[in-house]
């Protein structure tokens, strides 16, 4: 049995993942949960999987969790999920937590060189560097990718050698507002954009899949992971998101990771790696169905997010950390009613230029440079 530790449980990585341990309950075992608000929620996924470890955002919850499970070990905040990660008897660590606060428990659960299937952007985006040292620090434990993009160029390039890669191509179904003008753009309201056509996300999430920030974020995770230089990362869209990425090797040939949009393929995948294992819980595609499939170039005039994030990786060094942290205001804002759409991409952009470039020579300048970011935009924009 598999002891696996799911940092964010609530959301929608977490239950999709809870769904495959499921369908797998001979061989996956759920460890510890971690929810930050959702306590209904939480409760239902303690009752029916009976986790050792429980985590939960705020301590007023956490005592209310430890009153009704005094058997069991409550944490809560960003030092309750950096225990999380470090748990010694987890097998795997799914850090499925949006935003920058699954860095930590990542570092931690790298430390304890266990397998962390990443479903987490943030850790490579911002910390990329710090952790790919880490990595070769702690050479036992390994990250397996989650997120659909990185997962199928993973298992595209199984049994081959980063040398021969020509180009990773990553797909992007264009989100919600595919082939819009900036004219159109510039009232959309927050229910239009958290309507996507394909999947179903989180909030934060569902923006940047309306922005294109999140083809962005993948393009700087995708250089992090694989090691594959800038000038060879490509972006196509691809509307019916059945190939889910590309990869192009030097002879011209080109293998695809195809499926039906639904996560619990990735996350099985990187819990079973290097096995591929049935499971009820995941839907086969039916090809004869398939109608068509479709790619485009990103229109880079409209959805500014990819183009941003190329010149945030390639400047590297601390500016892929100003670009996250200013989208995840920038979202924020946005959700909040505090700005419109297309100022997301005036946040980040403009954060990127009044950066002071630094080294990243640990994790305690990362955290520093994501609060001075956050606090930058805060003042300039969050008074509205």
């Amino acid at each position: 049995m598999k002891k696996i530790t799911i940092l964010g449980s609530t959301g929608s990585i977490g239950t999709n993942a809870l769904k495959v341990i499921e369908g797998k309950s001979n061989q996956f075992e759920v460890l510890a949960i971690s929810g930050y608000s959702n306590l209904n929620l939480l409760l239902e996924q303690i009752e029916k999987f009976d986790p050792k470890y429980i985590c939960i955002g705020d301590e007023s919850k956490a005592n209310l969790l430890k009153s009704k499970y005094p058997d069991k070990e409550i944490y809560f905040g960003d030092e309750g999920l950096k225990a999380m990660g470090a748990l010694d008897e987890a097998d795997i660590v799914l850090t499925a937590i949006s935003g920058a606060v699954g860095i930590e428990a990542t570092v931690e659960a790298i430390k304890k060189e266990k397998r962390i299937a990443l479903a987490n952007k943030e850790t490579m985006v911002a910390a990329g560097e710090y952790i790919n040292k880490l990595l070769k620090k702690y050479p036992k434990a390994e990250i397996i990718p989650v997120d659909s993009e990185h997962s199928a160029l993973f298992q595209s390039m199984q049994g081959s050698r980063k040398e021969e890669v020509q180009t990773l191509i990553i797909t992007a179904s264009g989100g919600t507002f595919r082939g819009k003008t900036l004219e159109e753009l510039k009232d959309v309201t927050v229910e239009q954009a958290l309507k996507h056509p394909n999947w179903s996300m989180g909030k934060k999430i569902t923006i940047d899949s309306s922005t294109l920030v999140n083809k962005g974020l993948e393009v700087i995770e995708a250089h992090m992971l694989f090691g594959i230089d800038y000038e060879n990362i490509e972006v196509l869209v691809h509307p019916q998101s059945i190939i889910h990425s590309m990869v192009e090797f030097k002879d011209s040939s080109i293998i695809a990771q195809i499926g039906v949009p639904d996560m619990k393929l990735p996350i099985q995948y990187s819990f079973t790696y290097p096995s591929r294992e049935s499971n009820i819980v995941l839907e086969r595609l039916n090809l004869k169905k398939l109608k068509e499939l479709t790619f485009s170039q990103v229109d880079n005039e409209v959805f500014k997010g990819v183009q941003l994030a190329f010149e945030a990786g390639k400047t590297g060094k601390t500016m892929p950390c100003v670009f996250n942290s200013a989208n995840e205001i920038a979202v924020e804002l946005f959700l909040k009613g505090k700005i419109k759409f297309l100022e997301i991409y005036e946040i980040i952009e403009e954060a990127m230029k009044s950066h002071q470039i630094e080294e990243i020579e640990s994790l305690e300048i990362i955290k520093k440079v994501d609060k001075e970011t956050r606090k930058w935009v805060y003042e300039n924009y969050g008074r509205n």
